[in-house]
């Protein structure tokens, strides 16, 4: 007689809902290709980075020669290559468009900022067009294009004539620290006749300037450059200089308290004694440097991440060109309107 062997038991399907704030733990720990397959589902919003360095090959043509990295907010990139010719990029998800063309008329000499628009949960980019330095009287035209409207607009008024803006932060993007984008500019002082430097900082959620005094000390004939950055998501102040011993050094400043001038402090020096151009400056405390003509290794340039506390080098980051650099965490932001392309 064949021996009857118990049935397995029976599964009812049921329906278990998890909590949200247990799926959405869950889901913020997987990385952005996982997260695209639940795009139908909903949509979570990643703040994590990573320390490494990454070069990646733009996937848009550029008519107009080498791209600038404007900005990189959530995960969205911005380049340019004239103030013509901007895209918005996120490579999380393959997806880019180009940006309409400009409400002003014929653009002169042009500098670009991008951010994020906390109030209303969206992006922004600005443009700053002005009549040369050599013009008798300088005048500022400002436009910003919002990516919920996928337009340009003239924000409505004019700077002083005393304000004059520089075209770049070369190479770094211009910085945004607390809701707003900032330049490096000079006041023109009639009664002295002269210029001095002094950051405009533009507040992405109120659209108005406001002027922010320099540290003390920080300026003299010396330096070679200035630079705005980020730092542990304060302002940032950075020069390249003659340093008293053979070579150059690299002098940064941070305020601690956004807006009060007071605040500034100094915050390290960084010496070298061959030619070393900044290429980046991480927002935890590293110079990316490239040492230009290195003899000791027959190379025309190599690329060092400089820790700014302990002066330690990091080599060998495998970055085979000239290249802009932008701080990058994955994100879904999805971008709409006209000329989006997927790849």
């Amino acid at each position: 007689m064949r021996e009857l062997r118990p049935k397995p038991p029976t599964l009812r399907r049921r329906n278990i809902y998890l909590p949200y704030d247990i799926v959405l733990n869950i889901l913020t720990r997987l990385p952005v290709k996982s997260l695209m397959r639940f795009r139908t589902v909903c949509t979570v919003a990643l703040d994590r980075t990573f320390d490494k360095i990454s070069e990646v090959r733009i996937p848009f043509y550029f008519p107009f020669g080498c791209a600038q990295i404007v900005g990189s907010c959530n995960g969205l990139l911005c380049f340019a290559t004239s103030a013509y010719c901007i895209y918005l990029w996120n490579p999380s998800i393959r997806i880019f468009k180009r940006l309409p063309n400009t409400c002003l008329g014929q653009l002169r000499f042009a500098t670009l900022g991008f951010a994020y628009h906390s109030e209303n949960n969206d992006y922004k980019v600005v443009r700053i067009s002005r009549s040369p330095f050599s013009a008798p009287v300088s005048s500022h035209e400002i436009e910003v294009y919002t990516l919920s409207s996928d337009c340009w607009r003239s924000v409505g008024m004019t700077l002083t004539t005393d304000v004059l803006f520089y075209d770049k932060n070369y190479p770094l993007p211009i910085p945004l620290v607390n809701g707003a984008l900032h330049w490096m500019s000079r006041i023109v002082e009639e009664e002295e006749n002269r210029r001095r430097r002094m950051i405009m900082a533009f507040d992405v959620n109120n659209e108005k300037f406001k002027r922010l005094a320099l540290p003390d000390g920080s300026t003299n004939e010396n330096i070679f450059q200035t630079f705005l950055s980020s730092f542990n998501g304060k302002l940032a102040f950075i020069t390249w200089a003659r340093s008293e011993q053979p070579g150059t050094q690299y002098s940064i400043w941070v305020m601690k308290e956004y807006g009060v001038v007071e605040s500034w402090i100094k915050l390290s020096v960084v010496p070298f004694e061959r030619v070393a151009h900044c290429t980046a400056f991480m927002e935890y405390g590293s110079l990316l440097v490239c040492y230009i003509n290195d003899r000791v290794e027959s190379q025309e340039f190599k690329f060092v991440l400089v820790d700014i506390e302990t002066l330690h080098e990091k080599k060998d980051l495998n970055i085979q060109n000239h290249s802009y650099v932008a701080t990058f965490m994955e994100s879904l932001v999805l971008l709409d309107g006209a000329n989006v392309v997927s790849y």
